[in-house]
């Protein structure tokens, strides 16, 4: 169970340093609102996240 738990953890830091990476302090503030949103059950929130992030990812595209 220790083992999981240190795995998860160490996945949930490298993906979120690799979005700070390649999308700044928008796509961390974008992951951020869609993982609170979906922990405190709130759509809204984790819509908007959802959204900014789609942005960001899109971006060069437009």
């Amino acid at each position: 169970m220790q083992f999981l738990t240190l795995v998860s953890a160490v996945l949930i830091i490298t993906v979120q340093q690799l979005v700070e990476w390649r999308f700044g302090v928008a796509g961390l503030i974008g992951l951020l609102m869609l993982t609170l949103g979906i922990r405190a059950n709130r759509p809204g929130i984790s819509s908007a996240g959802a959204v900014l992030l789609a942005l960001l990812v899109s971006r060069p595209a437009l």
